[in-house]
């Protein structure tokens, strides 16, 4: 298998791995939020947790930003990618970016 096709599939992994991560910290978040509403208590003891849900989410904003970033600059300038487009892939599919 070629480079290429290495490329490709950790492009979709990636794409999955936020999509799966997006559906279920909203799901999440959602649940909370109705806990929320039941009381101020609630809304003190899980403000924290609900915000770092939408810390989540707003990483996952970012990593797809990155890859969208990625993939232009990929047809801009040629069919391959440097070593630091390649290591921002493996950031983005290991959670760390």
């Amino acid at each position: 298998m070629g480079s290429r096709e290495n490329l490709k599939e950790y492009i979709e992994e990636a794409t999955t791995n936020i999509r799966n991560d997006r559906a279920m910290t909203t799901a999440l978040l959602i649940d909370i939020m109705h806990i929320m509403k039941k009381s101020e208590e609630n809304q003190k003891n899980l403000g924290f947790v609900a915000a770092k849900y939408m810390e989540t989410l707003q990483r996952s904003n970012e990593q797809l930003v990155k890859l969208a970033n990625l993939l232009q600059r990929r047809d801009n300038k040629s069919e391959t990618l440097t070593a630091e487009d390649k290591e921002e892939i493996f950031e983005i599919i290991s959670g760390a970016g």
